[in-house]
C-alpha cells in the first residue's frame, strides 16, 4: 500500500486499486488529490506488469467532483494560480482517459461532477445500485466542463446527456446502467464482489492485447469502415509481433487441441 495525502494506491500483481481518500470531504477532489493521482498514476506504470486499475472511493462516496472552494474560489483572484490548479486535473483526467492498462470505476455512494466524469473515463465501471450521480455545474452557473460534458455526449444518448447537463439532476446506480454510464449495477453489499469478478476476467489476458484492443476501439470509433480495417488490420501486424504470434502459436494451438473453448474460455498464457 502506498500511502499519499489524498489517495491511496494498493498495487497487488496484476491489479492496482486506487482509493480516493478524503471520505470528510466525500473525496471531493482539491489540488492535492490531483497531485496525488498524477503520482498514483506513474507508480502504476512504474510496475510495468498491472493488466487492470480499479478506482473506488474511501468512505461513503465515490467523489463528490471538485473541491469548490479549494480548486476556484481560493485562486480565483490570481488568474495564473487558478490556471495551474486545474491543469493538474485536466491532465490526469486525460492520462486516465488513454492509460494503458484497463480502468475500472467501482462507484459508491455519490459521484458528481468530477466523479460522474472519472466513472465515464474509465474503460469499465460497476456501481452500486443506489449511487447517486449527477452533473450539478449547471446549479452553480456554469456548464459541466474540463471533460465533464464529454463524458456525458460519449457515454449516455444526446437525450439523456442534455437532460442531465440541462436540469442538474441526479441519476441513480440503476439508471446509469440503463442509460450507458456503468456496465452493471449492483446492490451496494455486492459491489466488492461484482468488481473482483469483472477484474478476473481481465487479469488472465495477454497484457498486450488488452491495450492494442483499446487503441483500436478509441481510433476506430473516428473512421470508416475501410480506413478501419487498415487501421486495426496494421495494429494485429503489430500484436502479432511484440506477442511472438502467440495467438497463434498458443492460443489457437490449445483450441486445436480442445483443450478449451474460445467462445466461453481464455487460453492458458503459460501452457503452450
Amino acid at each position: 500500500m502506498i500511502t499519499l495525502d489524498t489517495v491511496n494506491l494498493e498495487i497487488e500483481g496484476p491489479v492496482a486499486t486506487i482509493y480516493l481518500n478524503r471520505p470528510d470531504k466525500k473525496n471531493a477532489m482539491n489540488p492535492q488529490m490531483h497531485r496525488d493521482m498524477n503520482e498514483a498514476l506513474d507508480a502504476i506504470e512504474a510496475a510495468e506488469d498491472v493488466k487492470a486499475v480499479v478506482i473506488t472511493g474511501n468512505g461513503d462516496s465515490f467523489s463528490a467532483g471538485m473541491d469548490l472552494e479549494e480548486c476556484f474560489l481560493r485562486p480565483y483572484d490570481d488568474p495564473q494560480l487558478f490556471y495551474r490548479t486545474n491543469l493538474v486535473a485536466l491532465k490526469w483526467f486525460q492520462r486516465l482517459k488513454a492509460f494503458p492498462a484497463v480502468t475500472i470505476a467501482k462507484v459508491n455512494g455519490y459521484a458528481f461532477g468530477g466523479g460522474f466524469e472519472v466513472t465515464g473515463l474509465c474503460d469499465l465501471a460497476i456501481a452500486a445500485e443506489d449511487v447517486k450521480f449527477g452533473l450539478s455545474e449547471i446549479n452553480f452557473g456554469i456548464f459541466p466542463a474540463g471533460g465533464a460534458s464529454w463524458a456525458a455526449t460519449h457515454n449516455l444518448s444526446r437525450k439523456q446527456a442534455l437532460y442531465y447537463i440541462l436540469t442538474g439532476a441526479t441519476m441513480t446506480g440503476t439508471e446509469a446502467e440503463r442509460y450507458g454510464l456503468v456496465n452493471k449495477a449492483v446492490p451496494a453489499e455486492e459491489l466488492d464482489a461484482a468488481t473482483e469478478k469483472l477484474v478476473g476476467r481481465i487479469v488472465n489476458k495477454n497484457p498486450v492485447t488488452l491495450r492494442l484492443a483499446k487503441e483500436v476501439y478509441e481510433r476506430t470509433t473516428h473512421l470508416d469502415l475501410p480506413e478501419a480495417i487498415d487501421y486495426d488490420q496494421a495494429k494485429l501486424w503489430e500484436l502479432a509481433r511484440l506477442t511472438s504470434n502467440e495467438w497463434i502459436t498458443v492460443a489457437l494451438k490449445q483450441f486445436e487441441k480442445r483443450s478449451y473453448r474460445p467462445g466461453l474460455d481464455t487460453y492458458k498464457r503459460d501452457v503452450a
